[in-house]
């Protein structure tokens, strides 16, 4: 009883603490916003009370400005190829060949003649599949064709006609309107699992279908989880040409994903998703809506982007300058999160159940692993699936986060910011992993014991947000070079209070944290 009141009384005083905190974060974030508007950059005129917008990040800016037109083709796709199902009855095989021709379309007025270099590098991936998938040698020609071309494509920059002879060099004039190598990243990941999905089809399954259906709420109630669908075998003729490159250049996920497993994406083409009805599509739209709203509002009000892209920040004070980084993580959430959810909707619709990307609040991870667990949810289920687990999972756990978030690092970009980003991290996940693994020995029966590993458990937790703001602040907002400067004004003998406050705040956080977890347990 006297627990449960002091956790009472714990969780009244975060909660008052929380609201205090974020109603001074808007207070000073206004004031930061209205004291700098004429001095950032990338603000345009709004349609929310008469203020300026922050449009100064060019991939937001690109997809809220192409959403009419988006949504104008997705939908019309979307008539067309479900009118053709119904009336013709197809199934894995015509559907496939319905919607490898409307992604063509779609393909062509994106990249233009830049499409053959698609369809070349995509078919050469095919025959070596084919050919090597049933010997020892499979993994290394895999891999190495698909980062030979993910590297090689960024240095060309997509290449030119014009190297093949002068005679195709007429092509390079129509090059249509987005760069097609920086779509090919997410091409080259579905490359792969077609290639793995393949090799392990011609070995004995391991998957248990019937103990899965026994431990699985979906599946029980009749229904089929993604996760049934991706790991049962397929039959031969699902692994052909025509649903390869459906399956590579679906339209609603071509550009942005989610990512999806060809054994999954390959079920749900013959016979379409049963677990999200027509009305809880309609909700999950209806969701995105009211988030669509939200980022309009924070833009408008708050210019976080705009001073971090104008290098205005280096001009505040240590505070000023964590609320503008603390505030550019939670567009960038915000931003991903809308953009990836939108081009899933239209995949729901057309009967594509892809993993669902952001699942949790970026406020709600007080940890590394489940952090990027609910960041890029469905990149990580392909990381796990196709590097972590053939390099052994669990059993060389400390070196598989090397190999597998440099290479994430190479797939976004050739930068060193994002190498810089990538080992960070790694850095910062080996304390992790060797505190979960102690902490998982330890066997705490007293009330004070527990109290002293949940008290540890929050610093930890504290430690790793402060962390995961400067690796992502690092990779993707300021650079290194930046970095060196947010932590000397952070450690100045001014800055100094201010780290100590931010740093018993995150613990105050990871705390509510917890209670929340508990609670939903």
């Amino acid at each position: 009883m006297a627990k449960n009141s002091w956790e009472r009384k714990e969780l009244a005083f975060i909660i008052l603490y929380a609201l205090c905190f974020y109603a001074y974060i808007i207070h000073r974030s206004l004031k930061l916003s209205h004291g700098y508007y004429g001095k950032v950059w990338g603000l345009r005129p709004g349609w929310i009370a008469d203020r300026l917008n922050d449009v100064s990040d060019g991939q937001w800016r690109n997809f809220r400005g192409n959403l009419p037109i988006l949504t104008t083709v997705f939908g019309a796709f979307t008539l067309v190829a479900m009118a053709l199902r119904k009336i013709y009855h197809l199934r894995a095989s015509g559907m496939s060949i319905v919607w490898l021709l409307i992604s063509l379309i779609y393909l062509i007025h994106l990249h233009g003649a830049c499409v053959l270099f698609i369809l070349s590098i995509a078919t050469l991936n095919f025959v070596l599949v084919k050919m090597f998938a049933r010997t020892k040698y499979f993994s290394f020609v895999l891999w190495t064709f698909n980062i030979f071309f993910l590297i090689w494509n960024r240095v060309y920059e997509g290449y030119s006609f014009s190297i093949f002879g002068q005679q195709w060099a007429y092509l390079d004039g129509f090059r249509g309107t987005f760069r097609w190598h920086i779509c090919f990243n997410f091409v080259t990941l579905r490359m792969i699992s077609f290639g793995y999905d393949y090799h392990w089809a011609q070995q004995v399954p391991h998957f248990d279908q019937e103990k899965h259906v026994q431990h699985c709420s979906i599946c029980k109630s009749g229904r089929t989880c993604y996760l049934f669908l991706q790991e049962r075998g397929l039959e031969e003729d699902k692994f052909s040409y025509s649903i390869y490159l459906c399956y590579l250049m679906y339209a609603p996920l071509y550009i942005a994903g989610p990512i999806i497993s060809f054994n999954a994406f390959a079920s749900q083409i013959d016979v379409p998703q049963n677990t999200y009805l027509m009305k809880d599509v309609a909700l999950y739209g209806l969701r995105w809506v009211f988030s669509f709203c939200l980022i309009e509002t924070m833009t408008h009000f708050f210019y976080y982007n705009a001073f971090a892209i104008s290098d205005l920040w280096k001009q505040l004070s240590a505070f000023d300058v964590f609320i503008i980084g603390y505030g550019v993580l939670n567009f960038m959430w915000l931003k991903f999160l809308l953009i990836w959810r939108y081009f899933r909707f239209f995949s729901l619709i057309n009967g594509i159940e892809a993993p669902e990307n952001m699942p949790k609040c970026i406020n709600n991870c007080f940890n590394l692993e489940s952090f990027w667990k609910s960041w890029h949810a469905s990149y990580n289920k392909w990381l796990v699936r196709y590097i972590y687990i053939p390099l052994g999972g669990a059993r060389t756990k400390l070196l598989n986060v090397w190999v597998i978030f440099t290479f994430v690092a190479v797939w976004h970009d050739l930068e060193w910011k994002l190498l810089s980003w990538a080992w960070l991290t790694c850095i910062f996940f080996i304390p992790e992993i060797l505190m979960k693994s102690v902490t998982g020995a330890i066997q705490v029966e007293s009330a004070l014991g527990k109290f002293l590993l949940r008290e540890l458990k929050a610093i930890s937790g504290a430690v790793t947000i402060t962390c995961l703001m400067i690796a992502n602040l690092a990779g993707f907002v300021v650079g290194p070079s930046g970095i060196n400067f947010l932590i000397s004004a952070f450690l100045h003998k001014e800055g100094l209070p201010t780290f100590f406050g931010i740093f018993f705040t995150f613990y105050l956080g990871t705390k509510l944290m917890f209670h929340i977890r508990d609670l939903k347990q």
